[in-house]
């Protein structure tokens, strides 16, 4: 079983215990992982014995390092029923959102690799925990894609002109830039997870929200976290002017011209202008894009404009070829559609914004 339910019984009350059970390939999320996971959560959403819901990854590798992309290429190649790619991103999306929008309190529990999708699941948590050796990104420009998983919400609500460099560079965060930015609530030694599980155990819980809510909320407080100077330095302190200077205004072309001709000594900085440099040029496009109307859209709106650019890009080679480079092949060398943004026309951008499918055909018409 990809992922393990437990229902653990606390002083009164009850804790349903997700753990996303593929250590092998850092947790990352199938399609079978995903139907069992909204299962259990439907399940959990209306048994007046679980108070609240924990969410956490297996190993020591990570949380989740995101969908499972193996499988996807596989689909993208036709081993697998055409229709899998837009199955797989509706059933993701439906998830993240009924976390997002959950009845009860959720805690998730993030140590080391959190990428895509897995931080669709962080996000979408009403309690965010991480330890000291995150490692978070958005890395899909590497890919041919898109920052996904309700990235159109929670890009759009940090500091100006950040949501548009991390979605472009797949900057790797560490726990201090998490917390800085409000990806993150609170930080926690990995020793502290079995520990937070026990005192939730050993209280009582009334299956009233707002009071289990508020009970949780100073139970989590307690925590004795990280001395703030023994956490790493974070690298977006050191540029988070300079981001906002780049990216706050300005056309696509001139903002990645502007960050690319940044001078910088930094090796983080160096790498994140890399991936820009090597970056898919039709994945930039829709990163700005999406960001720009997700300015106005509701939730529900975000995750039913993602699944219509998610299921037009599995329909191009990008994806594709950006999987085969990256992670499978692994020659790191993927030969794009578009050989730059110029290249790009704005025609071709708007047909990842025009679903394929009828408004009463709208996989996610139930959200």
């Amino acid at each position: 079983m990809p992922i393990k339910t437990e229902e653990l019984s606390c002083t009164e009350g009850r804790l349903g215990l997700i753990t996303l059970d593929a250590p092998e390939t850092i947790n990352a999320l199938s399609e079978t992982m995903i139907d069992q996971m909204q299962a259990t959560l439907d399940c959990w959403a209306t048994d007046d014995n679980i108070c609240l819901v924990m969410i956490q990854g297996k190993g020591d590798k990570g949380f989740c390092a995101g969908g499972n992309l193996r499988e996807l290429y596989d689909a993208l190649r036709g081993a697998d029923d055409p229709a899998t790619p837009a199955r797989f991103f509706s059933k993701e999306y439906r998830l993240d959102y009924s976390l997002h929008r959950y009845p009860k309190p959720v805690i998730c529990w993030a140590h080391r690799v959190v990428m895509g999708g897995g931080l669709g699941l962080l996000s979408a948590c009403r309690y965010r925990l991480v330890t000291p050796d995150l490692i978070m990104s958005m890395p899909e420009i590497s890919i041919g894609l898109f920052p996904d998983v309700g990235a159109s919400w929670f890009l759009n609500r940090l500091p100006e002109g950040l949501g548009l460099f991390l979605g472009l560079t797949g900057a790797r965060l560490n726990i201090s830039d998490a917390l800085r930015v409000g990806l993150a609530d609170l930080a926690a030694f990995p020793h502290q997870r079995e520990t937070l599980i026990e005192t939730i155990q050993g209280t009582r819980w009334s299956g009233e929200v707002s009071t289990d809510d508020n009970r949780l909320y100073r139970l989590l407080n307690r925590l004795q976290a990280p001395a703030p100077d023994s956490l790493p330095e974070s690298n977006l302190a050191r540029h988070e002017r300079t981001i906002a200077r780049l990216c706050r205004d300005g056309e696509l072309p001139t903002i990645v011209q502007s960050l690319l001709a940044e001078k910088s000594e930094d090796s983080w900085w160096q790498s994140c202008t890399e991936t820009l440099r090597r970056g898919c040029p039709v994945s930039a496009w829709l990163i700005h894009e999406q960001l720009e109307r997700g300015r106005q859209l509701s939730l529900e709106e975000i995750f039913r404009m993602e699944l219509v650019m998610a299921a037009r890009c599995a329909e191009e080679p990008d994806l594709a070829e950006g999987i085969r480079a990256r992670l499978i092949e692994r020659d790191q060398s993927p030969v794009w559609q578009h050989a730059g943004l110029s290249d790009v026309t704005p025609e071709y951008i708007e047909r990842f914004f025009i679903p394929s499918w009828s408004e009463m055909e709208d996989p996610l018409i139930a959200l």
